[in-house]
């Protein structure tokens, strides 16, 4: 097989604001002093985890919002 592929994101320009909310979701976690010491490649899968899964809840909690105040009534 050949190499994994890695995740791309759809909108580069999003890099930095999903940056901030990871760092931001580790540090409601009190994870941000272990990475820190660690460095996120030292980081257990479980740990990453949390982060990534509570990132996602973030998302689309925002995303509803916005979808709220879009939408149109009929």
């Amino acid at each position: 097989m050949g190499k994994l592929a890695r995740n791309r994101l759809l909108v580069p320009e999003a890099e930095s604001a999903l940056d901030r909310l990871k760092m931001e979701t580790a540090k409601e976690l009190g994870l941000d002093d272990e990475i820190e010491e660690k460095g996120w490649g030292n980081m257990t899968t479980r740990e990453v985890g949390k982060i990534g899964g509570n990132m996602v809840k973030k998302m689309i909690s925002i995303a509803e919002k916005e979808m709220g105040r879009n939408s149109s009534p009929q």
